[in-house]
């Protein structure tokens, strides 16, 4: 009965924030900034492969959000929004530096990996899994992310990266043989 509370609240004044920064109250854009960052940069970070492209992206995120708030409409929660406006910006990013998000990305994987130390302790299984995800290739990784973590359709993957929804089941399924062989050594 707390968290559903507590949501409420979230929502409440997220919903007075989104309309006080969409007129450029700054004030009111650092506090959607502190509630939502955390997420954000959780996803960025997934997705990308690496923490600090994850720190770039999630900074992008929050400028295009700035730019794009006063054409938030309330259709959908604002967390919704937000979240898929930082899908989108990864898969920029990514269309933007040349690389496609494909299944034919062999060894597209970022030379920096997530940096262990740095997140808060955990098992050993789930820093396994993390280095795992992490490790994977690159379209198959935004699949895994979008699909098991995140929760997306294949049909709004597909949308989202380009791809058919057979194509982003195959990833997945490409994406879940690989991390079953990445554990099992």
């Amino acid at each position: 009965m707390a968290a559903a509370s507590n949501l409420a609240h979230v929502a409440v004044s997220d919903s007075t924030d989104v309309a006080l920064a969409a007129g450029g109250d700054r004030q009111a854009f650092e506090r959607l900034y502190r509630v939502h960052s955390t997420r954000v940069f959780s996803l960025c970070a997934r997705m990308s492969g690496s923490r600090t492209k994850g720190e770039e992206l999630t900074q992008d995120v929050f400028v295009r959000t700035w730019e794009k708030l006063p054409q938030f409409r309330g259709e959908s929660a604002f967390s919704t929004w937000l979240h898929r406006l930082a899908v989108n910006v990864v898969l920029n990013a990514r269309k933007s530096e040349g690389k496609q998000a494909s299944r034919t990305d062999e060894g597209d994987v970022d030379e920096e990996r997530w940096d262990q130390t740095a997140r808060a302790p955990m098992y050993v299984e789930r820093m396994d899994l993390a280095d795992a995800i992490s490790r994977l290739p690159a379209g198959a990784r935004k699949v895994f992310v979008l699909h098991d973590v995140e929760g997306f359709k294949h049909e709004e993957i597909a949308e989202m990266m380009g791809i058919t929804s057979g194509g982003s089941k195959a990833q997945l399924h490409r994406a879940r043989l690989l991390l079953r062989e990445a554990l099992e050594r």
